[in-house]
Order: C-alpha cells, then sequence, then structure tokens
C-alpha cells in the first residue's frame, strides 16, 4: 500500500503531552533559562499575503553550519523548545537536519508552516527528525486578495497529516479588519478538530504587534470560537478575552528572556513585532542579558497580540515585578 493511500490513522498524543508537561515542570522550577526560542532558518516565503510583515522573495536560507551554532547555542543557554519560522522554514534545504540537531540537544522541535510543501513523504521525514509539534495557519475558507492560506486550498494537506504525522498539529485561524468573512474561522475550527488537530483563533495584529480593533461581528465569532475551544488550549486563549473588547491585559512579559526570537541574521528581538531591542547577536548572548530582560516591564505589553509571548509568560506572570528600562 501506497504512502497516498493509507488510512487516516489514530494518533498517538500522549509523547507531545509528556513532554511539554516536562517543559512546564522545569519552567515553574526555575526563571534562568528560556523556554522558547524562536528561529528563523528562511525569511523568503512562497506565499505574500497582505497582511504579514515576517517574509521577503529573495532571501537565500541561513547557511546549515550557522544555523547548527545557533541551535547549539540554544542548548548552552539551557532553551526547552526552538520553533522555526519564516518565511517559509519548509522551504530550507536542510530544515530536517536542523530539526533533528535540535532533538538531539534534548530540546522539543516546534515548526510553523503554511503547509504548501507537505507531502505524505516529507511527513515521514519530519517525523522520523523529532518533530514534536506543527502550527498551520489557515486564513480563510477560499482563498482572496489577502491571503492564499486558505482551507480549500490546505485541505489536502491536512488530510495528509492526520493520515502519517507523528507530531502534534495546531491549526490556528485569524480574525481583524483585513479578514473580510471571520466567520470562516468557525469553518476551519471545525474542519481541524474534526481530523483530530487542536485549533485556535488569533487577533490579527498591526506592525507592531499591537491589536487593531475588532467590530461587532468580529468579536461575536470569537466568542463562538472560543465557547467550543477546549481545555487547555481554551485557558491559553484568556488574555485575548480582554483584546477583542479594545481592554488592556496588565501582565509581565518575559520576551528577550524567557521567549528569544532569533532573526534570520543571528540577532536577538524580544519578539518578530519589536524587532532592535535588544538587537544583540545571539551567539554573544548571556544569562546577563536574560536576567535583565526578565527583570524588564515593556510598553508595548497591554495591547501586545503575539499568543507566543503571552503563552510563555504564563509561567511567571504570577512572580518576579518588573521595572521599566531596566535594560
Amino acid at each position: 500500500m501506497s504512502r497516498e493511500k493509507e488510512p487516516l490513522k489514530k494518533r498517538n498524543r500522549f509523547t507531545p503531552k509528556l513532554a511539554m508537561l516536562k517543559v512546564g515542570a522545569r519552567a515553574i522550577a526555575s526563571t534562568k533559562h528560556p523556554i522558547l526560542i524562536h528561529m528563523i532558518p528562511m525569511r523568503r516565503c512562497n506565499l505574500a499575503c497582505a497582511y504579514c510583515n515576517e517574509y521577503d522573495d529573495h532571501s537565500p536560507p541561513v547557511p546549515t553550519e550557522e544555523m547548527f551554532r545557533r541551535i547549539d547555542k540554544a542548548a548552552e543557554l539551557g532553551a526547552s523548545m526552538v520553533t522555526f519560522s519564516g518565511g517559509e522554514p519548509l522551504m530550507h534545504p536542510d530544515i530536517y537536519d536542523l530539526i533533528r540537531r535540535i532533538a538531539h540537544h534534548g530540546m522539543l522541535p516546534e515548526l510553523l508552516t503554511n503547509a504548501y510543501y507537505l507531502t505524505p513523504d516529507r511527513i515521514h521525514r519530519l517525523n522520523d527528525a523529532g518533530l514534536l509539534r506543527m502550527q498551520i495557519s489557515i486564513d480563510n475558507v477560499q482563498p482572496d486578495d489577502v491571503s492564499k492560506k486558505s482551507l480549500k486550498t490546505i485541505a489536502p494537506k491536512l488530510d495528509y497529516l492526520a493520515a502519517h504525522a507523528d507530531f502534534d498539529v495546531n491549526i490556528n485561524s485569524v480574525i481583524g479588519a483585513s479578514i473580510s468573512n471571520p466567520e470562516d474561522a468557525l469553518t476551519i475550527g471545525r474542519h481541524a478538530r474534526k481530523l483530530g488537530f487542536t485549533s485556535t483563533v488569533g487577533v490579527l495584529h498591526d506592525g507592531n504587534g499591537q491589536l487593531q480593533a475588532l467590530g461587532s461581528q468580529q468579536q461575536a465569532v470569537y466568542q463562538d470560537f472560543r465557547s467550543t475551544t477546549p481545555w487547555p488550549m481554551s485557558h491559553l486563549m484568556t488574555f485575548k478575552d480582554n483584546l477583542v473588547e479594545g481592554r488592556p491585559n496588565q501582565w509581565r512579559c518575559r520576551a528577550g528572556a524567557r521567549y528569544l526570537y532569533v532573526c534570520e541574521d543571528g540577532l536577538v528581538h524580544r519578539c518578530s513585532q519589536q524587532r532592535g531591542y535588544p538587537g544583540i547577536s545571539f551567539l554573544e548572548y548571556t544569562q546577563e542579558h536574560i536576567d535583565a530582560e526578565y527583570a524588564t516591564e515593556k510598553d508595548c505589553a497591554p495591547y501586545c497580540t503575539v499568543s507566543c509571548v503571552h503563552n510563555i509568560a504564563v509561567f511567571d506572570n504570577w512572580r518576579d515585578p518588573q521595572k521599566p528600562k531596566v535594560y
């Protein structure tokens, strides 16, 4: 039987969930290491979504040996997880070797992709490399001028994942001013859960990672999606409850410490939307830098919509108050 014709399989969730429990326990036990380091191995993307500011159409892949050095540095800093995104990380010619390098160090590899390059064979190669989790963003049911990341286009790729992937898969959709049919998020979420995946919805941000006001229809879609999201994914959406109504969140952003964003040039930024701070070479990043950023209050935090930074902050939001401009 060819891989393309294999029946859908019941996915084993135990190993990824156990791994995440270990990450959480270690994060609670100590604040002295990054929980998640977000790396860019490839800025170029095969798509050009109108709202995205995280890609170009010409950059070469980061050389594999340089990526190895950055992955080794992540292990040296004691990181628990490393996430690849882009651009489109599956365009990197040695992406499987990079994932394998993360797993070799005992860190957990994640991948954010638009799914266009997924085939059964590539999914099996990701399994073999040790990928723990994949997230795919789907913006609409039918492609439009804003985004080609549509359910119509990506649905066959999701079937491949349901049949072949040993790693966890999360499908994320977005609502915001430039998304013409916000109710598409409900259709996408239902389709993802039917295949055995988790699903989330994000609030579209501007070029600084800040909130774009939502209308009444968008708020209603969010509340509908929220009401059908099972725990623990629903718990990770709590910070969005304020944002969809235009209210700020009071929290302690640990970007630059517990969460690091390492761009294709090898510089550390607080997140993809706050570039230039601290703007230090990752290979020269030290525990002193981590401690300083951990203690620094971020002015952009109240209206921030960057989910990965919020999700990491839950481990420390209850302890260690911050001060302005510590770093």
